[in-house]
């Protein structure tokens, strides 16, 4: 694995982020600072288009927070530039939709894996090529979650590049779903799929290929069994907290393996 001392789109250095093996990539920039309310000794380091980056502690161990923006392409941008700088271990924290009934507004889903219908892991593996989670990681935020009281639920995700036609969303100002993808939701509802996202099938693709650990959480922002409405911002705000607080606090869980 080759390494840099400086990254491009990023702009971070290795010395910003020296000894540092974990990073939480949350999609937002915003909510790196809500992030950053859970750590000690905040450090802002760098903010260039959608990749916002501050370091910081849990207990004794050095944090990143980078901000992806949406999708595939940058997601995987944050992940090779952060890579060569030596970053070894991904924790994602987003918001999703749900497709199983069970599963409501407010819960948690640990993709165990997901179905790779977006388009930028193919350009590092064969569509045959699975993409799945770390195991010890996703175990040590099934552990915190369990042990927060959180409704939590673990299963394959479904990664589009768009989120409204991709996901077979039909309130949109057009109102057309390409005939290959109607139908595509109540399909992967009966395949158990869990929810449709847009960073979880590139994430764990890079990782199980350059050998890094990777895993998310993610709060559930609608029930599309129900509505295509997302909750009320203070219900968003919530279920990014319980989301939020289940990553940081599995981290020392995470970094002991």
């Amino acid at each position: 694995m080759s390494s840099k001392t400086h990254v491009h789109h990023l702009d971070l250095s290795s010395d910003q982020i020296k000894g540092i093996r974990l990073a939480i990539i949350p999609g937002d920039p915003d909510r790196v600072d809500r992030i950053a309310e859970e750590l000690e000794d905040v450090q802002p380091l760098a903010h260039k288009r959608e990749f916002k980056s501050v370091r910081g502690r849990v207990g004794d161990h050095p944090i990143l927070i980078t901000s992806t923006g949406i999708g595939g392409p940058s997601t995987s941008i944050c992940v090779e530039e952060l890579s060569a700088l030596g970053v070894t271990h991904f924790l994602r924290i987003g918001s999703t939709g749900s497709i199983q009934p069970h599963i409501n507004t407010g819960d948690i889903i640990l993709s165990t894996g997901a179905v790779r219908r977006d388009g930028a892991s193919h350009d590092f593996a064969p569509i045959n090529y699975p993409a799945i989670a770390d195991f010890s990681m996703v175990r040590a935020l099934a552990e915190t979650a369990e042990s927060m009281q959180a409704t939590f639920h673990t299963g394959i995700s479904v990664t589009t590049d768009t989120f409204y036609t991709g996901q077979e969303r039909y309130d949109t100002s057009h109102g057309y779903v390409r005939k290959k993808i109607q139908g595509s939701l109540e399909e992967y509802r009966h395949l158990n799929c869990l929810n449709f996202e847009m960073e979880t099938s590139i994430l764990y693709t890079m990782a199980q290929v350059m050998g890094l650990k990777a895993a998310n959480v993610l709060g559930v922002a609608a029930k599309r069994t129900d509505s295509e409405e997302v909750v009320p911002p203070d219900q968003f705000l919530a279920l990014e907290r319980k989301a939020i607080q289940i990553a940081v606090q599995a981290i020392p869980r995470i970094l002991q393996n």
